[in-house]
């Protein structure tokens, strides 16, 4: 194996927390469809299927998680929580404090075209090294690697709620105690263009029961669907 893949391997495993018995899965979990196909002869493949199976490994462990150290949590709320955690934003911000973009193996092509800082590519390769964890070790062992990894976040989407659709939630209740939807209106557009700071006001019937800002339109609107529901 070359010295500088063997420097990289080190550097991945120091990162993780976990060192691989078998080295070729975590090479293959960083070797993408691109630098394969550019490099037929080096017996290795690249990590489409391990990231298949990473996706189903993290599924699993974030809904057993949840399930065993979050008992107050209801089954909407883990659901909820669940798609937020293992979609692509979340997995490249883990794969980011790994800086693992430095260590995929990528082609040409793809190194040209900015492969290495591509949301898809890091998210990939993060499910792909799950997997090969997995693969390398046992369930109990990827659990506890990936409560580790997402240890601050659980933190925050539960006790902070970030990420969570406030928008939803308050439809939902506004429907069910009240018969109408919530209405949302812009009332303020302050700052130039490409800085603008919008001020949204919830109504319910007609009574207002949330005030927000927000950089975009969205981000107000559900910071005012948090305070309505707050109000609730």
């Amino acid at each position: 194996m070359p010295v500088l893949f063997s420097k990289n391997i080190e550097e991945i495993e120091e990162s993780l927390g976990y060192v691989f018995s078998n080295k070729r899965l975590l090479l293959d979990a960083i070797t993408h469809r691109s630098y394969f196909h550019e490099n037929p002869g080096e017996g290795f493949t690249y990590n489409e299927r391990l990231e298949f199976l990473g996706d189903a490994v993290l599924g699993l462990a974030i809904s057993h998680i949840l399930f065993v150290d979050y008992a107050e949590l209801t089954e909407a709320s883990m659901s909820k929580i669940k798609s937020y955690l293992v979609n692509k934003s979340v997995l490249f911000e883990i794969a980011s404090r790994l800086s693992l973009g430095n260590y995929i193996r990528l082609g040409k092509g793809e190194e040209l075209t900015g492969g290495r800082s591509k949301k898809s590519v890091i998210s990939d390769a993060m499910e792909a090294l799950i997997g090969a964890v997995f693969l390398d070790s046992n369930y109990e062992t990827v659990k506890i690697l990936i409560n580790q990894l997402y240890f601050h976040k659980l933190a925050d989407v539960i006790f902070q709620r970030e990420g969570y659709d406030f928008k939803s939630e308050l439809q939902e209740k506004v429907q069910r105690i009240y018969g109408v939807l919530p209405d949302y209106r812009i009332v303020k557009q302050e700052g130039e263009e490409h800085r603008k700071i919008f001020t949204v006001e919830v109504y319910i019937n007609t009574d207002i029961y949330g005030t927000a800002k927000g950089k975009s339109k969205k981000e107000a609107q559900m910071l005012a669907a948090k305070k309505a529901l707050e109000k609730l």
